[in-house]
């Protein structure tokens, strides 16, 4: 059963559109050895198994200057910082 409800007060319950970049799905087979080794080196980095594979393409494609300029850095992980960094605005 619910309570009365209450009145939104200073909150107007406006509705914020959260965008988020368009991502790719890709179906990838994998030999079974290879993505166990993925996943336990995901595990190691504190990483999603998809996490950790986006993060060696990325590397990969960086190291060989294939990587397109203007893509987006990966998000990093954790809470975001409460105050920006120095030097940041």
């Amino acid at each position: 059963m619910r309570g009365p409800r209450r009145t939104a007060g200073a909150q107007h319950g406006h509705a914020l559109p959260v965008t988020r970049p368009e991502r790719k799905q890709v179906l990838l087979r994998l030999d079974p050895a290879v993505y166990e080794a993925l996943a336990r080196w995901a595990s190691d980095e504190l990483r999603s198994t998809n996490a950790q594979i986006e993060f060696v393409l990325r590397r990969a494609l960086s190291e060989t200057g294939r990587l397109p300029g203007g893509v987006n850095p990966i998000p990093r992980r954790g809470r975001p910082p409460k105050t920006p960094p120095p030097g940041d605005s």
